[in-house]
């Protein structure tokens, strides 16, 4: 079709929009850069059902992606995930769960179930000196990298409550000492929020952000009520300021993938979940 009958069609589709007061669709900063995923133990309902059919239903949720546990897939059911990605088309984008002394196995189980990272959470013993642990951590994801980058999958250092790597600059200069490609980020934005503020993590993380969790953080509700409960609000209804989120993915480029990673629950409020989604990341 030539432009002139391109640009023909686009104003009469407009003016059809216009005349029935249907608003035209609009495109949020992220949409198409941002896909959304969410971690399998939030799907309450799923496990009562065939595994295809809950992730056909995860898709009409909204959702594009699904990050289960290392855990969570046997053996023995290694094919019925594979099969269940591909018949419903949700895509199994990584896992979750791995720990910086033993990633073999689940480097390998990621790879057959389509993933491309893994969640990696590097333990501290607050009872054994700091320096020893850092330098053990480092040494551990240093020598797994180069399996991680034969098998395409790589290792996602998470920002969690373990008391380590509680600055950006922490988790910068961690992950930049291991210097391989193959070991980032995996981006919490709410677990910082009881150190730090998220835009600034964003900004000094930069492109080792390589993929995204999502949940919200109440300050006042935490001040008030304990530090886990600043959890308890739904998405986009915390502290976090999102928007200064994006502008800082933007700068950027951020593209990939976002996991919501709250409570679980019901379709009807997975369904919730993915559409305050697309509010607080703009898609």
């Amino acid at each position: 079709m030539k432009r002139r009958q391109l640009l023909h069609h686009a104003s009469l589709a407009l003016g059809a929009a216009a005349l029935t007061g249907i608003p035209a669709a609009r495109a949020g900063q992220f949409t198409g850069k941002i896909r959304k995923s969410l971690k399998w133990n939030m799907v309450s309902e799923g496990k009562n059902l065939p595994l295809v059919e809950a992730f056909r239903k995860l898709k009409a949720c909204g959702f594009d992606g699904v990050e289960p546990s290392l855990v969570d897939v046997k053996e023995d059911a290694v094919e019925s995930w594979i099969a269940a990605s591909r018949e419903s088309g949700l895509i199994i984008d990584g896992t979750v769960g791995g720990r910086t002394e033993n990633l073999d196995a689940g480097i390998a189980l990621t790879q057959r179930l389509g993933g491309d990272s893994i969640l990696v959470v590097a333990r501290y013993d607050q009872k054994r000196p700091l320096q020893e642990q850092w330098d053990l951590a480092r040494d551990q994801l240093k020598a797994a990298a180069p399996l991680a980058e034969k098998h395409g999958v790589k290792l996602l250092v998470e920002n969690v409550w373990a008391t380590f790597l509680i600055s950006p600059f922490d988790m910068v200069r961690f992950i930049d000492e291991i210097g391989s490609p193959w070991v980032q980020v995996h981006f919490d934005v709410g677990n910082l929020m009881r150190w730090g503020v998220a835009e600034h993590w964003a900004q000094i993380l930069g492109k080792r952000s390589q993929k995204l969790d999502i949940k919200e953080y109440d300050l006042k509700k935490a001040m008030n009520e304990g530090m886990a409960k600043g959890f308890s609000v739904p998405l986009g209804e915390g502290s976090i300021h999102w928007a200064a989120v994006r502008e800082e993915l933007a700068k950027i480029g951020y593209t990939g993938w976002a996991a919501a990673e709250v409570k679980g629950g019901d379709w009807e409020y997975l369904t919730d979940v993915a559409q305050r989604m697309d509010k607080v990341l703009d898609l």
